[in-house]
């Protein structure tokens, strides 16, 4: 099922299907991952300029660094999940954010996307020269950590946030 699912540069022509991907993702009342989902679209011409700057590291966040948003798409042109990619790490980032946040529509996820879209956003890390990328998930996501195991993740330190959260650290080569 997850062979013909791409990554597509956030862009207006997708507007109508990513804000039912966003629709949904709100209805269900779970946690937005990757965060970048959680900026209102309402003005959606303005949130894809904003990924855009992001994108080309104009107009960022003191402390920030650049970073890629991708959108997961299957053959039925259905955004079923989004990445956003960080080409460097803060301390932040380094402890509870790592190179890549991403996550699955509900309704999409134990259809091997997530294991698909990891591994698409490892190859766009590569060729960032990016070799070794830190992926994290917090300690209950036993889904995420089988995902980041199937690409090649090698548990490191856990990271205790202020909150008490257990966030797992993995390192892929």
């Amino acid at each position: 099922m997850t062979n013909k699912v791409r990554l597509v540069i956030p862009d207006v022509s997708w507007r109508e299907e990513y804000l039912n991907f966003y629709r949904d993702w709100i209805n269900s009342g779970e946690d937005i991952v990757p965060w970048v989902v959680e900026k209102d679209p309402s003005d959606f011409d303005a949130m894809v300029t904003f990924l855009h700057n992001n994108h080309n590291g104009i107009n960022l966040k003191e402390g920030w660094v650049r970073d890629s948003t991708y959108w997961l798409a299957n053959e039925e042109q259905r955004i079923v999940g989004a990445v956003n990619i960080r080409q460097a790490l803060t301390p932040f980032l380094m402890n509870s954010g790592g190179h890549v946040g991403y996550g699955i529509r509900p309704g999409y996820r134990r259809k091997g996307y997530a294991t698909t879209l990891l591994s698409l956003s490892l190859e766009k890390l590569r060729k960032l020269g990016v070799k070794d990328v830190l992926v994290v998930c917090d300690d209950v996501n036993e889904a995420s950590r089988r995902t980041i195991q199937k690409n090649g993740g090698i548990r490191d330190r856990d990271f205790v946030e202020a909150d008490g959260n257990v966030v797992n650290r993995f390192w892929i080569k």
